[in-house]
């Protein structure tokens, strides 16, 4: 276990009584041996269970509950087609963690002891303090790797690969890459960052602070300081100390890695402060968010970072996601968002993972199919395991809102990973 799970796993006072519970009764799955319904945990002759965990509230009322959606419009596909090697998918969709690691870590225990999941596919959340158990009960868990707890342990894996390595790792410059390109270059150019004072969030400041100064802008403030639990009432300090982190000179470009609420917070106060700079984030790609003035005048101009295709992209994958997001909404045409194709491709990574481990489908053989995986031409870019337990794919795009639309500022592309120190 990495000194980071621990420490994320230490974030929450109510995770002591959980980790009590776990050691007083231990599930007897542990190496995904046979029980009453299979030979394997969550596998029969005819089906293979999988279950999700993600935010589908939160104190803040900021919800990742479309990422379920995602995941159950690609199972559903799958078992149109037949399923995996003959098997059905019973998607038993996702629990909700409120972003909150003790709940996290209880819906990872329920999936595993009471539901008897052979995969946890969704994880999408904040917070991964169910990761130690869940590698401890060998359970292949997919999600996005913007999590310390997707990078490097032997059963998690991150749909675009690992976005938080440890040193030996890479950073996937992307982001970086794409403000210079908006800016016309890094060179004389200065950034801040600004995350909130959370685990995710210090790890994205010191994951970031390296990638933009490798692309070579000056960082001129990177720090994990808002309040994780609510969102501020008063920005004012905040953008105070931004404006002035460079001598009293404002940065090129503010880069925000922070959920919804806090940005619109955030953007809104230093556009009333008279910041005419770049103002980028890697959340707000969701058109629902269109249909509310203050969060559309917030985030008028807004760059925002996708590790993904587009949804304005035209390509052939493109069509297939949104045909598939449409037939899992009972046939409505739904507004798209980056949670629906998180859950998707979470969902796609494990089911072309089982595909290649064959019919005799044990923790074994998926195990040992993903250690010889790739794929190419996907949504997120080119694939490979183990690599992805390492590195990123490398992979993405920059859209901007722009007067109540977005479009493809920068446009989807692979960029050559810098290594992490």
């Amino acid at each position: 276990m990495s000194r980071t799970v621990r420490a994320l796993a230490a974030a929450a006072a109510a995770l002591a009584l959980v980790s009590a519970c776990n050691s007083a009764a231990p599930s007897g799955h542990g190496d995904g041996a046979s029980n009453a319904s299979g030979p394997t945990r969550g596998v029969t002759d005819t089906s293979v269970k999988v279950g999700g965990i993600v935010s589908m509230t939160s104190a803040s009322g900021y919800s990742k509950k479309d990422t379920d959606l995602g995941a159950r419009a690609r199972f559903l596909r799958a078992n149109a087609e037949g399923g995996v090697q003959g098997r059905r998918i019973d998607y038993i969709g996702a629990e909700d963690d409120g972003q909150d690691p003790g709940r996290n870590l209880a819906a990872a225990r329920k999936l595993v002891q009471q539901d008897e999941v052979f995969a946890v596919a969704p994880m999408s959340s904040v917070t991964f303090s169910g990761a130690d158990f869940l590698q401890q009960e060998k359970v292949p868990t997919f999600g996005w790797g913007t999590l310390p707890s997707f990078c490097g342990p032997q059963y998690a894996y991150g749909f675009n690969g690992c976005l938080v390595p440890s040193p030996g790792g890479t950073l996937n410059q992307t982001w970086p890459e794409g403000i210079a390109k908006v800016l016309g270059g890094a060179g004389g150019k200065s950034v801040a960052i600004v995350a909130n004072d959370s685990d995710a969030g210090k790890f994205g400041i010191r994951t970031f602070q390296q990638g933009f100064a490798a692309a070579g802008f000056t960082v001129s403030y990177a720090k994990a300081s808002v309040p994780a639990a609510a969102v501020p009432s008063d920005w004012s300090a905040y953008v105070k100390e931004i404006l002035g982190g460079d001598g009293g000179r404002a940065p090129d470009a503010i880069v925000s890695v922070m959920q919804t609420p806090n940005n619109i917070g955030l953007f809104t106060a230093l556009k009333r402060a008279g910041y005419r700079g770049v103002l980028t984030d890697p959340t707000d790609y969701d058109p629902g968010l269109l249909a509310k003035d203050a969060a559309r005048q917030a985030l008028d101009g807004v760059y925002v970072l996708l590790q993904f295709e587009p949804f304005e992209s035209t390509g052939p994958k493109m069509a297939q996601f949104k045909a598939d997001i449409k037939a899992a909404s009972g046939g409505q045409d739904v507004p798209l968002n980056m949670h629906m194709l998180t859950g998707y491709m979470s969902a796609d990574l494990f089911l072309s993972i089982a595909q290649k481990a064959g019919r005799d489908l044990t923790l074994t053989h998926f195990q040992n199919a993903a250690q010889s995986f790739s794929d190419t031409g996907t949504l997120v870019g080119d694939r490979a395991e183990p690599k992805g337990q390492k590195d990123s794919f490398g992979c993405g795009a920059l859209v901007r809102l722009t007067g109540g639309a977005y479009e493809v500022a920068v446009p989807f592309a692979c960029h050559e990973p810098v290594p992490f120190k």
